[in-house]
């Protein structure tokens, strides 16, 4: 589906991709729930390591919201970071959670999804997808920003652990 441009569809789309991300990590043995990647990747080495990444990017959006919806400007996406060097503080952001369980990877998405959820719910259409509307969200849309950490960020989240699925499947047929 294309990027939601509404209240309706971001609320639907992010439940959905929301759903299908669990669907799919439920589809997953215990022991592959949190075993090491098969193929070679740079920063994400298991679902955790995805769960949490999700995570903080949902804290992050909650902050930019609250300190921008305060009147200030938010730090987007960091305190020391700009959109050209995300792939940096992704990497801050994985050495953060190197020593949170699986479990509490889970317990933590989906606790920080429902806040995201709650706010997104608390506004109407044009207050989400108005551009301009808020001083804190620049050129964009307000929505825009919790589209990018919902529905959007967990259809990536699918794609690297389908392709984890599929290195599985390739070592069992061997």
């Amino acid at each position: 589906m294309a990027r939601p441009t509404s209240k309706k569809d971001l609320l639907e789309v992010s439940e959905e991709n929301f759903a299908k991300l669990f669907e799919l990590i439920d589809s997953f043995s215990d022991e592959e729930k949190v075993a090491e990647y098969l193929y070679d990747n740079n920063r994400d080495k298991n679902i955790r390591n995805i769960l949490t990444h999700l995570y903080h990017w949902h804290k992050m959006v909650l902050e930019w919201y609250e300190v921008g919806m305060s009147g200030k400007k938010p730090d987007i996406p960091a305190k020391g970071y700009n959109w050209r060097t995300t792939p940096a503080l992704n990497r801050e952001i994985w050495k953060m959670y190197q020593n949170t369980s699986f479990e509490e990877s889970v317990n933590l998405l989906k606790a920080s999804h429902k806040k995201v959820r709650e706010v997104i719910e608390s506004h109407n259409n044009e207050e989400l997808f108005e551009k301009k509307r808020y001083k804190w969200t620049g050129n964009n849309a307000m929505g825009a920003y919790f589209a990018s950490a919902t529905s959007s960020h967990y259809d990536w989240a699918m794609k690297h652990i389908k392709r984890y699925k599929k290195s599985l499947k390739s070592i069992l047929q061997k």
